[in-house]
């Protein structure tokens, strides 16, 4: 055994506080192959916080790796202010409330005024919280829908280190995540920390459910019935509690997926975009005779949509036993053309991977409109925002309140738009042909491949970026972009746009957390006017626009 790795170890086990993580290191203090994977360098700070494995060592999150990037947040907050005021929060994973605790300790420790939030919370309540509390910085341990295996530690900034309101209560970004990164580097080991307990309690959740069911509006409609489900999170009360603030009487809980659960033993992962995950939701769905499915993710900061089906082709994807579960880009379209309408100006906002219905609705409403680079980082930041959401079922629907994705918001909004339209007579899937019928048919899919080994996707970008085509599937290339170099006002990213006479789009990039090179799918078909839109033509221009990137892409 590497003599180096073992002391690595021991010293990790001195400076570790707790003692669980320090009794499972010493166990396998002989076993080189469990030391090399604990001591595989830092788990890596970025824009996104830290995110892995729960687990002993430098490589996992662990109340030790806690600490010192809390100790590393705060030697650059206080770079910038004096008695940072910082909000934390945390879900019900394993090790959350520990880990919330502990950074707590370090916040009060440092100097800083630490505000803890009620235990096992959603993630949108915590950058909630940075606004309302007008905190400098916002802590919440979360490793939202990964496996029951990991957890996490996003950074949410505001109050006085925030140069514009539209930044406060955004996740960080370039460069203020690599210079916390080096205050991390530099930090003390954990035991070496100063530690407080003098931290405030607090509980903004009043405020929160005030805020987000007055966004409702209900006004001469007929009750609906929601079927809820939060994955076995953390956002089944609060969503439900403002829901019903907001004037949904029949709220429909799924009961085996109801109560918090770090395990999450009725999905195979806790993402409501997996395969399966709504089975249960249907299930209810048919017994109560919903109106729609609210499906959250576990820490609550997105939700999928789910309506019912029809006999003829439409948009969604079939779930079976009659629902389909709206895309993100058709749940962004049905929200963004709600708040269009309702917005005295101000702007909308999508990340470059999303469809391009939301541009076309904001001009056909007066606004402006931005494209970003992937997450609610950028999103969030746009002025005057109105309405943002990515093509992963995120969606900013109250920006004055928070400027980050939340599951819970959004679910007001879209029961306020199926109780709309239920006093209409019409269907969900009707205003998708009617939206078609309006702005033309916009459809998307996403296609994926995992791969092993990373250098295969290093070796597919640059193979495009080598080799630009002149067709996809039969359409001229008319648009071929590397992103690296920017994108209109969009900065540079990992990245390739296509976009053909057809006006067919696709954009190919690497995942920036996932082993996966990720392609998303665009076609748009013009309708005639009072014509039913042809949603299987676009369903079959898709699967050749699939067949044709799989191809260009050569995995």
């Amino acid at each position: 055994m590497a003599t180096d790795l073992r002391a690595q170890a021991e010293a990790w086990i001195v400076q570790d506080p707790d003692p669980a993580t320090r009794e499972a290191l010493t166990a396998v203090l002989d076993d080189e192959a469990e030391l090399a994977k604990a001591f595989a360098g830092p788990l890596q700070f970025g824009t996104a916080g830290l995110r892995g494995e729960i687990g002993f060592g430098e490589s996992r999150m662990n109340q030790a790796v806690v600490m010192r990037a809390t100790a590393g947040l705060m030697e650059w907050l206080k770079q910038q202010v004096d008695t940072p005021r910082v909000v934390i929060g945390c879900d019900a994973r394993h090790g959350s409330a520990k880990f919330a605790q502990a950074a707590a300790e370090v916040v009060a420790g440092a100097g800083g005024h630490a505000m803890l939030l009620p235990l096992a919370q959603p993630t949108p309540l915590t950058s909630f919280s940075v606004r309302a509390l007008n905190a400098d910085a916002g802590i919440m341990v979360t490793a939202s829908h990964n496996p029951k295996w990991d957890n996490g530690y996003k950074v949410y900034l505001g109050g006085r280190v925030v140069d514009a309101d539209n930044a406060a209560g955004c996740q960080i970004i370039s460069p203020a995540d690599a210079e916390i990164a080096a205050c991390i580097a530099a930090a003390p080991g954990a035991t070496d920390l100063p530690l407080d307990t003098n931290i405030e309690q607090v509980d903004t959740r009043e405020d929160y459910v005030a805020a987000t069911s007055a966004l409702s509006d209900l006004d001469g409609t007929p009750p609906i019935t929601i079927v809820l489900t939060p994955m076995h999170g953390v956002g089944g009360e609060l969503a439900r509690t403002t829901l019903e603030a907001a004037g949904f009487g029949d709220v429909v809980g799924v009961e085996k997926q109801w109560k918090p659960d770090p395990d999450f033993p009725t999905v195979a992962f806790p993402n409501p975009e997996e395969d399966g995950a709504l089975d249960l939701a249907v299930e209810k769905a048919n017994e109560v005779n919903a109106d729609v499915i609210i499906a959250l993710d576990p820490d609550a900061d997105r939700c999928a949509v789910a309506v019912p089906a029809r006999t003829t082709p439409s948009a969604g994807t079939p779930l079976g036993n009659g629902w389909v579960k709206l895309s993100g880009d058709e749940t962004g379209a049905l929200i963004g053309e709600y708040m269009a309408s309702r917005a005295q100006g101000g702007s909308t906002a999508c990340s470059i991977v999303s469809g391009r219905l939301l541009g076309k609705i904001a001009a056909a409403h007066g606004l402006e409109h931005a494209t970003t680079l992937t997450g609610f980082k950028w999103i969030g930041r746009t002025p005057q925002l109105v309405f943002g959401y990515e093509e992963a079922i995120g969606y900013c629907v109250d920006p004055a309140h928070a400027r980050d994705k939340d599951g819970m918001s959004a679910a007001v909004i879209v029961g306020s738009i199926v109780a709309q339209l239920k006093a209409r007579n019409m269907s969900v899937l009707e205003q998708f042909d009617a939206l078609a019928n309006k702005y033309g048919l916009y459809r998307t899919q996403p296609l994926t491949f995992r791969v092993e080994d990373l250098s295969i996707i290093s070796d597919a970008m640059e193979r495009l970026r080598a080799h630009t085509p002149t067709e996809l599937a039969g359409s001229e290339v008319v648009e071929y972009v590397d992103l690296s170099n920017g994108y209109g006002a969009t900065p540079g990213t990992n990245g390739i746009l296509i976009r053909t006479a057809d006006n067919d789009r696709v954009v190919i990039r690497p995942s920036g957390t996932e082993p996966k090179l990720k392609c998303y799918l665009e076609v748009v078909l013009p309708v005639e006017t009072g014509e039913a839109p042809d949603w299987a033509a676009a369903d079959a221009r898709l699967a050749t626009i699939s067949d044709a990137t799989r191809a260009l892409c050569g995995i």
